[in-house]
């Protein structure tokens, strides 16, 4: 895998000072508080839905699950099956994601597990695939272990020519990065805003912090 014009740590720095801190993974602290939950259980029950949809469309899927209290695993658990599938309906392939998050949180209760849990054994859930696996240990579990998308893929192809499948991508920046939890939650975050504002699927190069060291940028004549 050949390298970047710039090192991942200067990468980084562009996209933070340019976006600044995204404090991604979202969740409601104040709705755990008030009903007893764990944050970590929301945090992988969006992950599982999260899976084939936006982000907009899980919000609205977490918000019907919190109007009803039902945002825990063992809420989810005990739920009937076709309660779970309207209730996570925006969400998309709801009848699949409902097996899948009680398949999920049964595997994960208590869900203290995170900070153990092995990534083979995660990957052994049914409904488990390596971005939620990783997902999960990185945001619930607070472990290094760094989410490849398909904005990051997009992102390092198009601007630095730099591809290959999922595993080989995550061990790019795992092995070129520091190890710490916090940067590879910011990265992930801001890697995604970048490719949602900037790096589009139709890229908007005007005003992109990444101008100077993207491959695909266009040639300015003076």
């Amino acid at each position: 895998m050949r390298s970047l014009r710039l090192e991942l740590p200067e990468l980084y720095r562009i996209l933070y000072d340019h976006y600044g801190p995204q404090g991604w993974w979202p969740v409601d602290d104040q709705y755990h508080r008030k009903n007893g939950s764990d944050p970590r259980e929301e945090i992988v029950i969006g992950a599982v839905l999260t899976q084939n949809t936006s982000w907009k469309n899980v919000a609205k899927a977490l918000e019907n699950l919190k109007k009803n209290s039902l945002l825990s695993f063992r809420a989810i658990i005990d739920l009937p099956l076709q309660t779970l599938e309207e209730l996570i309906k925006p969400s998309g392939y709801y009848r699949l994601k409902a097996k899948r998050l009680k398949e999920v949180c049964k595997a994960l209760i208590p869900v203290e597990k995170v900070a153990s849990i092995s990534r083979d054994e995660l990957l052994s859930i049914r409904g488990i695939g390596p971005e939620t696996a990783d997902a999960i240990l990185l945001y619930a579990g607070n472990r290094p272990f760094f989410v490849i998308d398909a904005y990051t893929a997009r992102i390092m192809e198009r601007a630095f020519g730099i591809s290959g499948g999922y595993e080989e991508l995550r061990s790019y920046f795992e092995n070129n990065l520091p190890q710490e939890v916090e940067l590879f939650k910011e990265f992930h975050a801001l890697l995604d805003r970048h490719a949602k504002q900037h790096c589009r699927k139709k890229p908007l190069c005007d005003g992109c912090p990444l101008t100077e060291a993207c491959r695909s940028a266009p040639v300015l004549s003076l």
